[in-house]
C-alpha cells in the first residue's frame, strides 16, 4: 500500500475549509499567519510558496513577510516582537534555516509560545515530553496521521526512527512512544545500522541522505515512513531517504517522495494555525 500524502491532506484541507467557513460568523474572522521568509534560498522559497497556496484552500489569511539575508539578529527579533503584540495575528512561522550569523535557537525561543505553529518553541517541546497540551511539530505529527489513515497498528509494534533531529527524529519518537509503540532511535553512530533496521515493523527514515537506506536494510512486509527530500545525485530528481524501487516491492506500507510526507507537514500546519486560533478563542 502506498500512502499518498497529498491526496490524505486534499481531504483534511477539504474538512479544515469547510470549518474554517463558519469562523467569520462565529469568531468574527478568519485565522492568520504570517510567516518570515530571510533571504531567497531556493528551497525555502518553494516551502513558503506552499504554504501560501495552502492557506488559500483552507480559507486562512496567510501573510509572507521577506527580508534580505542581510537582516541582523536584533531586526530580527524585533519583527518577531511586533507579530507577537499583533492581536490580529494567531500563528507566526519563520522558515528555516536562517542565515548563519543569526540564532535559530534563539529566534524560536522568541515566539510566543500560543502562535507557534511550528510546535518548535521550547516549552512547547516540554510540554510534548510530558504529556500537556501542546503544539505538535508538523511533519511528526502528520507522520502520525498517515499511519493511522492506512490502518496501521501502533500499539505494542516495534518501531525504528533513524534520525534524531529535534524536528522529526526525536519528537516522531515520542509520538509513536504515545501510541504505544516499542521505539529505537538510530543515527549516524549507531553499530550495525543495518540489522537495527531489520527489526522495524515501522520503520521512519529522516536523515537527508539519498536512497541512504536500502533494501537488504528492511524486513520483508515493514511500513516505511520516508521523510527526506534529496535531490538524486545520478538523476537530478527528487528521492527520499530510501531506495524506493527498491524497497516498495518488500514493503507492506511505504510513503512516496515527492507525495508523501511533505505535504502532510504542509497539512498539519493549517490545523497547528487552526488551533492556535481557537485556544485564544477559548
Amino acid at each position: 500500500m502506498i500512502i499518498s500524502g497529498k491526496e490524505l491532506s486534499a481531504r483534511l484541507k477539504a474538512d479544515m475549509a469547510a470549518e474554517v467557513a463558519t469562523f467569520p460568523a462565529r469568531y468574527g474572522r478568519v485565522p492568520h499567519l504570517a510567516v518570515i521568509l530571510v533571504g531567497e534560498d531556493p528551497g525555502s522559497v518553494s516551502y513558503v510558496t506552499g504554504k501560501a497556496k495552502a492557506s488559500a484552500e483552507v480559507g486562512i489569511r496567510n501573510t509572507t513577510i521577506r527580508r534580505p539575508d542581510t537582516i541582523s539578529e536584533e531586526e530580527l527579533l524585533g519583527i518577531v516582537a511586533e507579530l507577537n503584540a499583533d492581536a490580529g495575528v494567531d500563528g507566526i512561522l519563520v522558515q528555516l534555516p536562517l542565515p548563519r550569523h543569526i540564532s535559530e535557537e534563539r529566534v524560536i525561543a522568541a515566539i510566543d509560545k500560543a502562535k507557534d505553529v511550528d510546535g518548535f518553541h521550547p516549552l512547547n517541546v516540554a510540554a510534548l515530553w510530558q504529556k500537556q497540551p501542546c503544539t505538535l511539530p508538523c511533519t511528526p505529527k502528520g507522520i502520525i496521521k498517515m499511519l493511522k489513515a492506512a490502518g496501521v497498528e501502533l500499539a505494542g509494534r516495534e518501531a525504528v526512527v533513524v534520525g534524531r533531529s529535534n524536528i522529526v527524529g526525536l519528537p516522531v519518537a515520542k509520538l509513536l512512544l504515545d501510541e504505544n509503540a516499542t521505539v529505537t532511535v538510530a543515527h549516524s553512530r549507531t553499530r550495525d545500522l543495518a540489522e537495527v533496521t531489520r527489526r522495524a515493523e515501522i520503520l521512519v527514515v529522516a536523515i537527508g541522505r539519498p536512497k541512504f537506506v536500502t533494501a537488504d536494510m528492511v524486513a520483508e512486509g515493514a511500513v516505511v515512513i520516508d521523510v527526506g527530500v534529496n535531490r538524486d545525485p545520478e538523476t537530478g530528481k527528487l528521492c527520499g531517504d530510501v531506495d524506493y524501487a527498491a524497497i516498495e516491492p518488500k514493503a507492506s506500507v511505504i510513503t512516496p517522495v515527492p507525495g508523501g510526507v511533505g505535504p502532510m507537514t504542509i497539512c498539519c500546519l493549517m490545523e497547528n494555525t487552526i488551533e492556535c486560533f481557537l485556544r485564544t478563542r477559548k
